[in-house]
């Protein structure tokens, strides 16, 4: 964006949106941490055997994969705001089911559309406040989701702490007599509720109102946004970068005739996917989603694995703020390749301790790390959060709401949110099964391998994409 533009920018409205759009990241992270608690209420309800418990637990990724491929494509039907409503009604009903319900296939369904919520916000947010943020702070804005993701996910195990001790225990009896379990659910209908009704107050975004021929009132946003002297060519800019013989549809990511292609879809279509996966392929939810058990096999106790825990979020949204900083500086692409070296590194150094471990004498499943190897790992694996919470944590969602054109975006988003989350997916139900067969030191040459590949990949593909408008974005 030129200077001109950037002074006539209503920064107060913007942050405002910003404000509004991330709560859904607060939610996506949220709805991802309360299950952290509820296993011993979930097996008691629903009487479910350990297998029972994993499906019922991972279902919320199922529905994330599922919604995040849904909602880019609703988002060219009917809006940015108005399926990030839907999100927020999803989110709403499914805390409130799943904490009052007594069938498990009742859960089960409440459960799959929080996840096709939490996949719905986690593509659509940051696609959102790409589309109404100026090009030279768009990085920073965009970034904010990122912390609020962690942010949620750190509300929910201090809500969930709070609960049990208030009750006794997870299980056991709270407000209204229901068990503080069920607690831990509903919770999260308030900040649900925070988010449908402040979506009211925000504007659509204007690049959908030009794909669907709303000229004037995309002029009016676009007034509000960036002042009536920019509109006017600000409008002229978005009309152009849209089809003029249809509207956006998912065959647009599809190899155009003469254009450049793999397999049948656009490169840049790759490129989002490739993104999308890497970020879990490098393992950083086996660090979420397992930690404590990671930990707990590697010979700490379970206080200490939880404090382990709490520091990795504590210094996860530490990076986040570094990454607001510099991402509008020094751009994407070198903080991408910062992250993939970084973890590389520190993944290989956390191979070298889980293999000069030992085997429990007690419980031949676990390992027992010397006091030194133990903190070099701990601090490897600290690190290794920091490189990633830098880098491919937020920037992948960054780069996925900027780096399309206006006339793919939504599609794109759909088909790159569709593998990131069953990426995501894949990875924390491979975790369990390959440190059990394989070993922890096995499986993080996998996680170490794959970050390798990343900083080769990112080399090769990745364009800068720092202060460009999205109108110049190419694909």
């Amino acid at each position: 964006m030129t200077d001109s533009r950037a002074e006539s920018s209503n920064f107060g409205l913007i942050l405002a949106i910003v404000a509004v759009a991330t709560i859904g990241g607060f939610l996506f992270g949220y709805d991802s941490g309360a299950v952290n608690g509820t296993q011993d209420g979930l097996k008691a309800a629903f009487h479910l055997s350990e297998g029972g418990l994993g499906f019922t637990v991972g279902s919320l990724l199922i529905g994330c994969f599922i919604g995040a491929f849904l909602a880019g494509r609703l988002a060219d039907l009917f809006g940015r705001r108005n399926v990030m409503m839907l999100a927020a009604i999803l989110f709403l009903a499914g805390a409130i089911v799943q904490g009052i319900s007594h069938a498990h296939i009742v859960f089960l369904i409440a459960r799959l559309c929080g996840g096709m919520a939490v996949g719905a916000a986690s593509v659509l947010s940051p696609a959102y406040i790409s589309e109404v943020a100026p090009a030279h702070i768009r990085g920073r804005m965009t970034t904010i989701q990122q912390v609020m993701i962690i942010t949620g996910l750190t509300a929910a195990f201090l809500v969930n702490y709070y609960l049990a001790r208030a009750a006794g225990h997870s299980t056991d009896p709270f407000w209204g007599g229901y068990e503080a379990w069920r607690w831990m659910y509903l919770m999260q209908a308030l900040p649900a509720a925070i988010f449908l009704l402040a979506l009211f107050l925000i504007p659509e975004s204007p690049r959908y109102l030009v794909s669907k021929g709303r000229h004037e009132h995309a002029a009016g946003v676009l007034t509000r946004l960036f002042g009536e002297t920019v509109s006017a060519a600000k409008l002229r800019e978005i009309q152009d970068s849209f089809s003029a013989d249809h509207r956006p549809r998912l065959s647009d990511v599809l190899t155009p005739p003469g254009g450049r292609g793999f397999l049948g879809m656009r490169k840049i279509v790759w490129v989002g996917i490739m993104l999308a996966v890497f970020q879990q392929l490098v393992g950083i939810n086996v660090i979420f989603y397992y930690g404590s058990t990671l930990w707990q096999l590697a010979g700490f106790t379970e206080a200490d694995s939880l404090m382990i825990n709490i520091v990795s979020g504590a210094v996860s949204i530490a990076a986040c703020f570094v990454t607001i900083v510099l991402i509008d500086r020094i751009g994407r692409k070198p903080l991408l390749l910062i992250g993939s070296a970084g973890m590389a590194v520190t993944l290989f150094v956390m191979v070298y301790c889980f293999s000069h471990a030992s085997i429990d004498p007690v419980d031949a499943h676990k390992i027992v790390l010397s006091p030194g190897l133990g903190k070099v790992a701990v601090v490897a694996a600290n690190l290794y959060v920091i490189f990633f919470n830098v880098s491919w944590g937020p920037v992948m969602w960054v780069m996925l709401g900027e780096m399309f054109p206006n006339q793919i975006r939504g599609s794109a988003l759909a088909v790159a949110g569709f593998f990131q989350w069953f990426a995501n997916y894949l990875i924390a139900q491979s975790f369990p099964i390959m440190a059990a067969g394989l070993g922890l030191a096995t499986s993080y040459t996998f996680y170490g391998v794959c970050a390798v590949i990343s900083f080769f990949l990112v080399q090769r593909f990745i364009h800068e994409t720092k202060g460009k408008e999205l109108e110049a974005m190419e694909g």
